[in-house]
């Protein structure tokens, strides 16, 4: 996994097998990122206190929000994402945002579910999106 920012704030983590747009210098942020990142995945951090600054659309920085307000430990569909957004019939491109998040992790789509709780989609990959919902008690 890399992290990607700027002085002031996070913009990209890539997961493996995902392609990279740059490599720089660790900043004073990125380490910060870091170091959270790998508590979290040890099973010792539930929530990130970092600045974050994905870029996207309008909607899509509306669902990234959203994601970021899914607790610890809790799944919801993308229907019922799309609900809380109130547009209860764009589950499709909650979907696609969900695709496009450039902070996984972070903001945590790997919470969002298909209908009954399938595991759909995951950037880092199923088995990926299955391991970090297994450390955080759900699966």
């Amino acid at each position: 996994m890399t992290l990607e920012g700027t002085e002031a704030s996070l913009t990209a983590l890539y997961l493996p097998n995902t392609p990279m747009l740059s490599e720089g210098t660790e900043t004073p942020l990125l380490a910060k990122g870091r170091e959270e990142l790998l508590d979290y995945l040890a099973g010792e951090r539930r929530t990130f206190d970092l600045p974050l600054d994905p870029r996207g659309t309008p909607f899509q920085l509306a669902v990234w929000h959203a994601l970021a307000e899914i607790p610890y430990g809790q799944t919801v569909t993308y229907g019922a994402l799309a609900g809380r957004l109130g547009r209860p019939k764009a589950g499709r491109a909650v979907g696609q945002a969900n695709h496009r998040n450039p902070l996984p992790i972070f903001l945590p789509c790997h919470r969002v579910v298909g209908t009954k709780g399938a595991l759909t989609g995951y950037a880092g990959g199923l088995e990926l999106k299955a391991w970090l919902l297994r450390l955080e008690g759900i699966v």
